[in-house]
């Protein structure tokens, strides 16, 4: 068969091997592809691969040879699953396999926010403790993270796990969550959006982007929270009306956030968030730590080989 990747870059942009994919059939594979670029370079494939190139309903009418889109990632949004099912195309996504590594960057964000590592490197850097009068300095909240209520929006695989290292680090840990409280540990607690607003700590945002989701992060929400609250976010970014919390880090209505993703990637760049007050940003890399991309090769190759063998795995066509 005829197998493309039309952005295989992120995934892997030359530490890791497609040698087993092209094993599989006739396969190419393309760092990106620009959406003028797509019908061009998807014209004939039995299998088309996508990470971000969006195949929508009128796209896939155009690939009549179509028979499989594997996206490589988790969420498959970029892809109209409607029309797929309607010609019988296979879709697959990649579940769960930066699990570890997204609940890591969670902590990151708040260890960076709480310890200002950084900052402290920098100001060494330039000298500012070889020329201390005292042995030590520090001019940013230091916050010890024991004994502090974090809420979790979202317990799946990724919210349980950051529940998991909040615990270790002896913190309070509330849930919003649709699970039954007596499908939870006793050192989790489920607990209400407002109530988890209005007293955690910490909120972290692991739920799904949906309709009810969208800019679930708003004026409103985060007037609730305590003006030393810090927000986290690795999720997606519409979860957060961007501009609403740019105004409440900058008016202190909150303390600080946490961001690996924003609404659009790459931001514009008069996104208010690039310079609100202790706003702190990484480019959307909680899911590609080296393990994590390794495991993600291994479970889109073990998707084609499956769908290949006439037994489809982790379909998402409904």
């Amino acid at each position: 068969m005829k197998i493309i990747a039309l952005d295989g870059y992120a995934a892997n942009p030359g530490d890791l091997s497609w040698d087993e994919l092209k094993s599989l059939g006739e396969c190419t594979i393309y760092e990106r592809t620009a959406p003028t670029e797509v019908l061009e370079r998807a014209a004939g494939a039995d299998i088309l691969l996508t990470n971000k190139v969006v195949l929508d309903a009128a796209t896939i009418a155009s690939l009549p040879d179509l028979k499989y889109i594997g996206v490589l990632a988790t969420g498959y949004n970029i892809v109209d699953t409607a029309a797929a099912k309607e010609r019988g195309i296979i879709v697959t996504n990649i579940p769960a396999y930066s699990t570890p590594s997204v609940a890591q960057m969670v902590f990151a964000h708040i260890l960076n926010i709480a310890q200002q590592v950084q900052h402290y490197t920098d100001e060494i850097r330039n000298g500012r403790w070889s020329d201390s009068p005292d042995f030590c300095f520090w001019d940013t909240p230091l916050i010890e993270l024991r004994g502090k209520k974090i809420g979790i929006i979202g317990l799946g695989q990724t919210g349980y796990n950051t529940a998991r290292i909040a615990i270790g680090f002896g913190m309070e840990v509330h849930a919003y969550t649709s699970k039954s409280p007596f499908q939870l540990p006793p050192e989790i607690k489920k607990t209400e959006l407002d109530e988890l607003f209005a007293n955690c700590d910490i909120i972290s945002l692991h739920c799904p982007l949906t309709d009810s989701t969208r800019e679930l992060i708003n004026t409103a929400r985060l007037k609730q929270m305590k003006p030393n609250a810090i927000l986290i976010n690795t999720g997606r970014g519409p979860l957060i009306n961007e501009q609403d919390l740019a105004d409440a880090l900058n008016n202190g209505t909150i303390f600080a956030a946490g961001l690996d993703v924003l609404s659009q990637e790459p931001p514009r760049a008069d996104n208010p968030l690039l310079t609100a007050r202790n706003c702190y940003i990484t480019p959307h890399i909680a899911w590609a730590s080296a393990a994590a991309r390794e495991r993600l090769m291994q479970i889109m190759l073990d998707n084609v080989k499956a769908f290949l063998d006439g037994k489809p795995i982790n379909s998402v066509i409904k």
